[in-house]
């Protein structure tokens, strides 16, 4: 069984920048992607950006720019660095782990004051 830990949320004011870890550790096989969602009040859990295990990422177009993700596959961790915050952007930001079955982490809280 894999687990999945996130950790880097918070309050921050619109324009500045927070950095988002997740590690998963247990019984990995080998980790294929790698990636966070998030889910705003009152609206559905959406893709913010995704890595593959070769390198090869997909970003949601609101973030493109603005966030960037990558993955130590040494340590099965994935960042995203969130850079000139939005308040659009608060929500609870998911990190996934695809291995043999695909995990979710509990979910750590962004809150982007205007």
């Amino acid at each position: 069984q894999v687990q999945v830990v996130e950790s880097g949320g918070g309050l921050v004011q619109a324009g500045g920048s927070l950095r988002l870890s997740c590690a998963a550790s247990g019984r990995i096989f080998s980790i294929n992607a790698m990636g966070w969602y998030r889910q705003a009040p009152g609206k559905q859990r959406e893709l913010v950006a995704t890595v593959r295990r070769d390198g090869g990422t997909i970003y949601a177009g609101s973030v493109k720019a603005r966030f960037t993700i990558s993955r130590d596959n040494a340590k099965n961790t994935v960042y995203l660095q969130m850079n000139t915050l939005k308040p659009e952007d608060t929500g609870v930001y998911y990190c996934y782990v695809t291995d043999t079955v695909t995990t979710w982490g509990q979910g750590t809280q962004v809150t982007v004051s205007p």
